[in-house]
């Protein structure tokens, strides 16, 4: 069983998955005590699910592939997935704030606060299982925080750039 917690435009709903959706179509879900069976379209990957049966009814859906927002009959949602068998929020966010996709090593650092950058500019450099990873910027902007330097140990999630 899979305990998260996800708020949804302030508020938040403690979600227990007893099924894995790789193995199953219909899967049962409590949510915030509430017994619920769902059923999505395609379980191969989160950008293909394009409709919810939730205790029979059907939902048209789209989901943000990062998780961020979803759209519903009845407009567009901020979401935030927050796993409780670990203490951090789902990394990825998409206000600017970039996070740590790894635990790691900050082995050099690309800009510094107040540089322009465009997307896909690289940031900084995580060295994890001795491989180097370059985190790229998910947006353009002006780096507001530079909230690492060369040398630190970053965990899963830490913040690392704020971007305006």
């Amino acid at each position: 069983m899979t305990v998260v917690t996800v708020t949804v435009d302030g508020r938040q709903y403690q979600v227990d998955l007893t099924s894995s959706l790789a193995h199953s179509d219909d899967i049962p879900v409590i949510c915030t005590g509430q017994l619920r069976r769902v059923s999505v379209s395609d379980t191969a990957s989160v950008e293909k699910i394009e409709w919810m049966v939730i205790d029979g009814r059907p939902y048209e859906v789209v989901v943000d592939p990062n998780l961020r927002w979803i759209k519903v009959y009845d407009g567009l949602h901020q979401i935030e997935v927050q796993d409780r068998s670990i203490s951090f929020a789902r990394p990825a966010s998409g206000d600017g704030r970039v996070k740590a996709p790894i635990p790691g090593l900050v082995v050099r650092l690309c800009v510094e606060a107040g540089d322009e950058v465009v997307v896909g500019e690289p940031l900084l450099v995580l060295e994890a299982m001795k491989m180097e990873n370059e985190i790229l910027a998910p947006r353009g902007g002006t780096i507001t925080e530079l909230n690492v330097s060369e040398g630190d140990s970053v965990k899963l999630g830490d913040l690392l750039v704020e971007i305006s």
